[in-house]
Parts: C-alpha cells; structure tokens; sequence
C-alpha cells in the first residue's frame, strides 16, 4: 500500500501509509505553510519502510546499548531508556517519534506554530506568543455518528503556550488503540517532546492498576499476532467497579506520575479512569478536574 494524503476542507493535511494515520495543521505566511507541508510529505512516505528495516530490534525490550540506526527508531528508544527497568519496547513511543519526526518541517521561518497528531500522540511547533489549545475526549466508546457530525464536545480542555516547555502530548490507556496493562480510560501527559510524552503515558497508564478479578486480562499475543507484548496479560475489559477502588488505582498510577515529574521526564499529566480524575497539580491540567474531565484523547485545537 503506498502512503496517500488529502487536504481536509478546512486546510489540514491528512496523511496515512498502514498504521500511520496523522493529522497536521498549520498557521504561517501560505508560502512558508505550503513548503512545509510539502517537506513533511516527502519525510512521510518513506517512513514506514525505515522503521520496518528495523522492526525486529523494536519489538525487543529496551536494555544496555541502542540497537538501532535510524533516527526516528533511536529517538523511539532512547524515549523509552529512563523505564528499562520495568518492561518496554522502543515501540511504546513509536507514534510520538513519528509525530516529532514530522513536526521538525514546520520549524522554519514563517511558521508560526504546527501541530502534527498522529492518532492522539502530537508533536507540536509554537513561535514565541503562539500558544494551541488541547481537547480531552475521554471515552472513546461514547463517540457516535451524530457527535462526529454535529462537533464533538471536549470534555475538558487546556492550553499550551510557548513558554512552557512542552512540544509533545500523548494519551494511553486501555480504551485506546494500542494495548495497556492497566485500567485508565486514559492518561494524558505532556513532556517537553512527543516521544517522551508516548512513552511516560504508556508508563503511567500501566500503573493505573489493581488486583480485581472482575477486570478481563488476556496475553497479549493472543489478541495481536505481532504484537511486541508477547505472553504479557493486558487489559481487555473493565466493569464497573467502586468509586474507592477506583481512586486506589489512580492513586497508584499518580504516583508514578509524580515521580516521572520530580525527574523532569514529563511537564504534567491528567489520569483518568471511570469518571474520576487527578492530575499532577500544575496549572496546564489543574482546571481539567473543574470540567469533570472522563476517559481517551479527542483533540481539538484552536
């Protein structure tokens, strides 16, 4: 399958080769914009293949020296090296560190801030005084076709501008499209790239957990052939359960939160299971918890 784009109508760019589905926006002076674009297209489709060249070394736990070669496969493992000490594959941040791989064509002249989301892991570009704002869209099983038609409806927003530093924002959790072996609806974080902010959210969405018989776990591989999780049980159902019970697993998912923050591996993260959230405190997700935020990221900028 070769890799296609399409100019959506309101002038975002649409790109997609197999599992790389990306959304790009941007704003600028037209010319500086259309080159742009232009670059990340012809970086784009040659993408797929450069990571295939590689994928055996990918799917293998992050351990002593980097493997790899290329740079989005690096970058892949070198945003995962901080949690080698727990099991992960260079692929818990494979769509971050396409996301950065793309958004570097958009730091020129006349750009004035991009924004590239690749299946709700984003990699963003701000100038000086520009700032985006980010829409949570916590349960994605609630999504239906009269939503998507008539606008969807955040469930909680917040901004990034360009003087924190933040140039990335990922979600995981179970609900999501790649597997978790905790209970999160979703755990949304923001670090200072997309690869790390893959990373940290698969982390931390992995300790949103508890013993709970009720919760349906299988092996991995037992549900993705290829998958790089093997014999790992992972998520594949959650009830209902107990408010209390679900505060312990956010609690415990907080934690790992607060730790990651004290070492500066992410800015902040808002961590959601089951119409409960807690976030890390900062002002960027703090008014998150005022909205009543739910559970996997729609995102909307603006």
């Amino acid at each position: 399958m070769l890799a296609q784009r399409a100019q959506l109508p309101d002038g975002r760019w649409h790109f997609q080769h197999g599992p790389m589905d990306i959304v790009i926006g941007a704003h600028g002076s037209p010319a500086s914009v259309d080159a742009a674009h232009a670059a990340a297209w012809q970086r784009f489709t040659g993408i797929l293949d450069e990571l295939v060249q590689e994928l055996v070394a990918l799917r293998r736990p992050v351990q002593g020296d980097c493997p790899v070669l290329g740079p989005i496969a690096r970058r892949m493992w070198q945003a995962c090296q901080p949690f080698q000490r727990s099991f992960i594959t260079p692929m818990a941040a494979v769509a971050g560190a396409v996301a950065q791989e793309l958004v570097a064509c958009y730091e020129r002249s006349g750009v004035t801030r991009a924004w590239i989301n690749n299946g709700g892991d984003i990699a963003l570009h701000l100038e000086p005084s520009q700032s985006v704002r980010i829409g949570l869209y916590a349960d994605i099983a609630r999504l239906g076709l009269d939503e998507i038609r008539d606008g969807i409806l955040t469930d909680g927003q917040f901004d990034v501008s360009s003087v924190l530093p933040v140039r990335g924002v990922a979600t995981s959790g179970w609900r999501g499209r790649s597997f978790s072996l905790g209970i999160a609806d979703s755990v949304t974080v923001l670090a200072r790239t997309a690869s790390e902010a893959d990373a940290a959210a698969t982390v931390i969405a992995n300790a949103v957990d508890l013993d709970d018989e009720r919760i349906l776990r299988r092996p991995a591989c037992e549900l993705k052939d290829d998958t790089d999780l093997g014999y790992l049980l992972v998520t594949v159902d959650v009830p209902p359960l107990e408010p209390d019970r679900v505060q312990q697993a956010l609690r415990a998912g907080l934690k790992r939160a607060q730790t990651l923050r004290a070492a500066g591996l992410i800015w902040s993260a808002a961590l959601v299971c089951q119409n409960q959230i807690v976030t890390t405190g900062d002002p960027a997700t703090k008014k998150l918890e005022n909205r009543r935020a739910h559970q996997q990221l729609g995102s909307v900028f603006a």
